[in-house]
């Protein structure tokens, strides 16, 4: 009898210091987990930048801003990217009434709602770096609404960009935004 109470006192001792091991590694894990979970710490890095080659201009992708949008819009296909940083870039050409063009490269950045203008396009081939070297709010009004539409429509879905570039691609060619509101 005393035997199987030593035996059995063991199973117990033995259950409870595994229990203790196992809950102690469980809240090391745990705290590690919340610890790489909370990225609000972690300052977001921009990655460094190349300029593309200038758009092919008979490939371009039109997209529709507004009914009183007094230019029209189009993405180089082959100039879209999304870097590891999160950033959607792109080449928008917008043309006016008149036939005046301009051509720049430009990074949306979904998670935050934000534009920035890398550079300007010149007939040559070369660019010219923008001197307003910052991120700004997407805001959907007269100045950027070609960038709101970008966002809202093609590139991002709820604060995350939307897939991955076939499938922007597709939507902009089928004219199939996510959101309906940019749909002609």
């Amino acid at each position: 009898m005393k035997i199987l109470k030593l035996i059995g006192c063991r199973q117990t001792l033995v259950a409870l210091v595994v229990a203790t091991i196992g809950s102690h590694a469980m809240a090391q894990t745990a705290a590690r987990f919340e610890e790489d979970f909370d990225d609000t710490s972690k300052s977001w890095q921009e990655i460094a930048i190349q300029l593309p080659k200038q758009p092919n201009l008979q490939t371009l992708l039109p997209f529709y801003v507004s009914a009183t949008a007094t230019q029209t819009f189009s993405v180089a296909p082959e100039s879209v990217t999304v870097g590891s940083d999160g950033v959607v870039r792109f080449v928008l050409v917008a043309k006016s009434a008149n036939g005046a063009r301009n051509v720049s490269y430009e990074g949306l950045r979904c998670a935050s709602l934000e534009s920035k203008l890398y550079a300007f396009g010149h007939e040559d081939g070369s660019w010219t770096r923008s001197r307003r070297d910052s991120w700004t709010a997407i805001t959907g009004g007269m100045a950027n609404r070609q960038h709101a539409a970008l966002a809202d429509g093609y590139f991002c879905d709820a604060r995350s960009v939307a897939g991955n570039v076939d499938g922007m691609l597709q939507r902009l060619r089928r004219k199939n935004p996510i959101n309906p509101r940019f749909a002609q």
